[in-house]
């Protein structure tokens, strides 16, 4: 197994901060949409660099309905630099009240996360928070069809229809599983065109099921890992998997990727270096358009 699964695969973790106090109180002070940003281009940049994205370890970022929450996982551990040994992985949340963003919410990473259409669900993998007048439940299991013992669930996303789309470690795998007269249906693999290649993981589903984005190491691509997507046909049928060009990706692993709530921007994760016990990964983001050039001409916006 590479060693890129080994921390983004659900690990333990504690409830610590990691951040020095220069990037706690940069990130207090960053004012307006997007996490005070500039919003980027069709060229993928690194998002908040030096507040967010750090020399650390940071990834899998989300932003909640309204734009007016950003969660993202870090490592909590007490060193300087992160070793994969120590990992303690944490999901810290930031709200935006009266055009400020703070920190308001901090928990252990027991799946990779992602927020429902309608921002009251936090899926976990195999499991999943529901929101609260304060914040968040507990984590609660997603049942037997899901929570069995051969699957390693990763990442777990939800169109609007609640149709879900995730991934299997041990099998290098994506499987879909549909809603049906109200019933929850038995998860299917996705056809091969999409579960071909290497370490193919971490999708993500547009809310109308229009497309599907996801990674796997390829033949012919731009580096290790590389972001790819597929287009719902008329007949309802996936289409080809295309690689999302090098604005997205790079020589190295580009993993990880969503659409914002507002449908704006593509954000995911790029592996900066990696050595046997380290590793810097950082969160960038493009603007969506590049979706739309990549969009079989035949297919509708």
């Amino acid at each position: 197994m590479k060693l890129k699964y080994i921390f983004l695969t659900p690990l333990a973790a504690v409830l610590m901060t990691n951040s020095g106090s220069y990037a706690q109180e940069s990130i207090l002070a960053l004012e307006g949409p997007y996490m005070g940003q500039e919003p980027p281009g069709e060229t993928a940049e690194v998002f908040a660099p030096g507040v967010i994205s750090t020399e650390g370890w940071e990834l899998q970022a989300v932003f909640a309905p309204g734009m007016n929450e950003f969660y993202y996982v870090t490592n909590s551990g007490k060193h300087e630099r992160p070793k994969i040994s120590e990992f303690k992985p944490t999901i810290i949340g930031y709200r935006l009240d009266d055009n400020r963003w703070h920190k308001f919410v901090e928990m252990p990473r027991t799946g990779e996360p992602f927020i429902t259409a309608d921002g009251q669900t936090m899926h976990l993998a195999k499991g999943r928070r529901e929101r609260t007048a304060s914040g968040w439940s507990d984590v609660k299991g997603l049942g037997p069809m899901f929570e069995r013992e051969d699957w390693g669930i990763m990442r777990l996303t939800a169109s609007t229809a609640e149709t879900y789309v995730f991934d299997d470690f041990r099998s290098a795998s994506i499987r879909m599983s549909r809603v049906v007269d109200g019933e929850r249906q038995e998860p299917l693999n996705l056809p091969e065109h999409i579960n071909s290649g290497d370490f193919t993981a971490h999708p993500f589903i547009a809310p109308d099921e229009s497309y599907l984005i996801w990674d796997s190491e390829r033949e012919g691509g731009y580096g290790e890992s590389d972001l790819y997507i597929s287009f719902r046909q008329a007949d309802g049928a996936w289409g080809a998997a295309i690689n999302m060009g090098p604005t997205v990706n790079s020589d190295k692993d580009d993993f990880y990727g969503s659409v914002t709530p507002d449908g704006k921007f593509l954000m995911f994760d790029r592996t900066i270096s990696r050595t046997d016990d380290y590793i810097d990964v950082d969160i960038y983001w493009v603007s969506a358009e590049v979706i739309e050039t990549l969009r079989p001409k035949t297919q509708p916006r």
